[in-house]
């Protein structure tokens, strides 16, 4: 039985990408008022646990950037986004064994989550590690487009809500593509940084240890901020 899970592994990196498989923002149409400004900085942070890893943006310029917005965000300062399998999101999670088996060894639905706040990363998630990265303004419409292209939309263009979301004021909405292992949430986070302008090998990105090697790399530039509570 050892060969059971290299083998069901190995059918599913053939069968599907192991990236979620989005188109690129084109090139010719960075040339609005955001590209204009390629001096122009922000900062954006990606936050992990043992298991899991997200990304945390200024919320006024992912929208001037693009992105669509669900309903019911209202207007914080920052908001968390992440993705992943919707069981696993849900208030029950993965509650037993035929669900895990389900989610370990097929494609199975995804949700993202978004959940604004106003205070610093560190408050609203003390047990996570934070790393602050830098990036031009103008990748915001790389940032928006992948997002955008992550998420179900309704017949109105905005994207379908799921339920709220695991903690705080926000909601997760109904996931494009479909989860499955390898494709995790550390994926996801690999390319929403690969958006930004970064270097990051995909491939090697599956796990939060593997992800942070890369972004602290000095062509991603990433430093950590904030070291977490019982975050191993």
């Amino acid at each position: 039985m050892r060969w059971v899970l290299p083998a069901l592994f190995g059918l599913l990196l053939c069968s599907c990408s192991l990236r979620l498989p989005v188109e690129p923002y084109p090139e010719s149409a960075a040339t609005n008022r955001i590209a204009a400004k390629k001096k122009e900085k922000i900062d954006v942070w990606m936050h992990a646990d043992k298991y899991h890893t997200g990304m945390i943006f200024d919320y006024d310029w992912l929208i001037d950037s693009g992105y669509i917005a669900p309903p019911g965000l209202g207007s914080p300062k920052y908001v968390v986004v992440s993705w992943g399998n919707t069981d696993a999101y849900s208030e029950n999670g993965i509650g037993s064994i035929p669900i895990m088996a389900q989610v370990l060894f097929t494609p199975t639905k995804s949700v993202m989550e978004l959940i604004g706040f106003d205070r610093s990363a560190a408050e609203v998630m003390p047990q996570h590690r934070l790393w602050k990265g830098e990036f031009p303004v103008p990748r915001g419409l790389h940032l928006a487009h992948f997002l955008n292209q992550c998420s179900q939309m309704d017949e109105n263009g905005k994207p379908v809500i799921v339920r709220p979301s695991s903690w705080g004021e926000g909601v997760q909405v109904e996931g494009r593509f479909n989860y499955f292992i390898p494709r995790v949430c550390n994926i996801w986070t690999a390319q929403a940084i690969e958006a930004l302008g970064g270097e990051i090998q995909p491939l090697r990105a599956t796990t939060p240890k593997s992800l942070v090697k890369q972004i602290l790399k000095e062509e991603n530039g990433f430093t950590l901020i904030h070291d977490g509570i019982n975050s191993n």
